[in-house]
């Protein structure tokens, strides 16, 4: 898969969910994944991982070795940009 395919993949598992998947290494097999939905109000953290994990099954039997997650709420994330001065359009 690639990131277009991760992406989708999250996006169509987690209901109004944004994912956005970074390659830091380029070697599509170590990737970083942000995503924000509010199906993750009150729901624990660990939920909300194999909520993003257990979609990318397939991937990670194929090609995908790691993925290091973050997972939000739209009001978890609105608070991370402004604590790390992100600036989005």
């Amino acid at each position: 898969m690639n990131l277009a395919e991760i992406k989708k993949t999250i996006e169509d598992a987690v209901p109004h969910s944004s994912a956005h998947i970074f390659d830091p290494n380029s070697d599509g097999q170590h990737l970083e994944a942000i995503v924000i939905s509010p199906v993750f109000e009150n729901m624990f953290l660990v939920k909300q991982h194999q909520a993003v994990m257990k979609p990318l099954k397939q991937a990670f039997a194929e090609t995908l070795h790691a993925l290091k997650l973050k997972t939000f709420t739209p009001s978890q994330w609105e608070e991370f940009q402004k604590a790390h001065h992100i600036k989005t359009e």
